[in-house]
């Protein structure tokens, strides 16, 4: 810069000396490299993204915030939490107003299961961001994990006033699931896909729900349109798959399973029902194999161990059966049908004083089963004690008619067995059971009306219903109207409604 002549208020030339060469302080910038940071982080190049930060954070004596956030969120992407959590509170300090700062904080402490502690941060934030549906949506989720049911979705709804989004219509109705409330589940799942028509996630969970209720053409509706915007759907097509099964055709449920095998070829789920097909063709090693399959990959899944027992029964390996059943009471110790396969399993095993415990456990658990009441008869008098096995005849008795207002058809085998066991037992040939005639359809070929017990919220279940005449080793030839022995028939046993499974949620 040289010499300039300045005029002064006088309009005189004044004389102004500068040094003839100047230069502008190097301030540092404090953002100077964050374009170059940003880059690096959309390029999901995080080694060059680390250098850039620690050269800005050393230029800057760790005051860049964006650097600071930039880390953490790579800290984050690489498991360590709580290294993340540090430093998102650094950001959090250099710039306390800021509500996305607070969230990834509250972000943070919600991955290392610290939900209370979330939940205050997150009121933090809301306080300078009230319309942010972000926010009340994060607090729904925190008051989920914690069980408040109530207040998250007070949260849910506040989030919905704000802006709609299918992950919020998701959680709320996952809220309802765990309440035991699936209507109310239904109608939010509705709304959800009225809002989002093409969401291929909702409109299977849609499907699997009244899958789940036994509403049949609903459940082909909604799982229809899923398969429709995604053909390769692989849950819409086990869900489809179960629901032909369910109804007999097995060969159809097969050739959507293969499908579903080129997606997801280690569900075992998947390799349960192809078991069950193979079962429900005759095709008994198959199935066997395809059910050890799907053992190994969930070995704690209790349906696959049932259905293995059935399996083994029906094959007469009864110390297979009672090995893979009792596996299964260890697992769903609740469950009544499962200490009655254990009892038919031991009855064939020659142990009967365990046997009759289990039929007694049975008994206790169900108490409108007639099948069981029907199995604990036939092995009371076969072991001689007739007054025990009238009064498990009259409890079975009394179970049917209960159940006679139901449109249940029941299995003729059973109806041939329950008389000529009244008969053996002096009591009359007393039809308690009205048998089929050749026109009609068995809706459901059982002892007692089947229900739907859901696993959790990922889960569709049948339940699985056997015939007492399977059990016997061998039956009376010379009386006709003789009651099945300790033995064995020349039947086998029938699975009524097999398991299988579908993944809701």
């Amino acid at each position: 810069i040289s010499n300039k002549r300045v005029l002064s208020e006088s309009g005189f030339p004044i004389e102004s000396v500068l040094p003839s060469s100047f230069t502008a302080p190097d301030l540092p910038i404090l953002e100077k490299r964050n374009w170059l940071i940003h880059l690096y982080y959309v390029r999901k190049d995080y080694d060059a993204c680390k250098i850039a930060i620690k050269e800005q954070l050393q230029e800057t004596q760790g005051m860049c915030e964006y650097a600071v956030y930039v880390q953490a969120l790579i800290f984050r992407l690489e498991g360590k939490i709580h290294e993340s959590l540090e430093l998102f509170q650094t950001c959090a300090i250099l710039r306390p107003r800021c509500a996305d700062n607070l969230k990834q904080v509250a972000r943070s402490l919600f991955l290392l299961g610290k939900h209370k502690a979330a939940i205050e941060v997150y009121n933090d934030a809301a306080q300078h961001n009230e319309k942010d549906w972000e926010i009340f949506h994060n607090l729904g989720v925190c008051y989920m994990q914690l069980k408040y049911f109530n207040k998250a979705k007070d949260q849910l709804n506040n989030a919905l006033q704000l802006n709609r989004h299918d992950l919020t219509y998701m959680t709320l109705g996952r809220i309802h699931l765990m309440e035991g409330d699936r209507d109310a589940a239904i109608e939010i799942y509705k709304k959800a896909v009225e809002f989002s028509p093409e969401n291929t996630e909702l409109l299977t969970i849609l499907g699997l729900l009244y899958l789940e209720l036994e509403v049949y053409q609903k459940a082909f509706e909604y799982l229809g349109n899923a398969l429709t915007f995604d053909p390769c759907n692989y849950k819409a097509i086990l869900a489809a798959g179960s629901m032909m099964q369910t109804h007999g055709d097995f060969d159809m449920a097969l050739s959507k399973y293969r499908i579903v095998a080129c997606t997801v070829p280690e569900s075992p789920l998947l390799w349960n029902n192809i078991g069950m097909c193979f079962f429900g063709k005759k095709k008994y090693v198959a199935a066997i194999s395809c059910l050890k399959r799907a053992n190994y990959l969930a070995p704690f899944d209790w349906k696959t161990l049932y259905n293995l027992g059935l399996v083994h029964l029906t094959m007469h390996q009864y110390a297979s059966a009672f090995h893979f059943i009792s596996a299964a009471v260890h697992l769903q110790p609740k469950l009544a049908e499962l200490y009655m396969l254990l009892a038919v399993a031991l009855t064939n095993l020659e142990d009967l004083e365990n046997a009759r415990l289990a039929y007694q456990k049975a008994s206790s658990l169900d108490t409108g089963n007639p099948l069981i009441s029907l199995n604990y008869a036939i092995l009371l008098y076969n072991q001689g004690d007739k007054k025990e096995a009238v009064a498990q005849y009259y409890e079975m008795q009394r179970k049917v008619h209960a159940l006679k207002e139901s449109t249940l058809d029941f299995d003729p085998e059973m109806v041939d067995i329950a008389q000529r066991l009244g008969s053996s037992l002096q009591l009359g040939e007393v039809a308690i059971w009205a048998k089929p005639g050749r026109d009609s359809k068995p809706k459901a070929r059982g002892a007692a009306a089947p229900s739907t017990q859901p696993l959790g919220s990922n889960q569709a279940l049948g339940q699985a219903m056997s015939s007492a005449a399977g059990y016997a080793k061998t039956m009376s030839q010379g009386r006709s109207s003789g009651p099945p022995t300790a033995g064995a028939t020349n039947t086998t046993q029938r699975v009524k409604k097999s398991m299988t499974a579908a993944e809701l949620i």
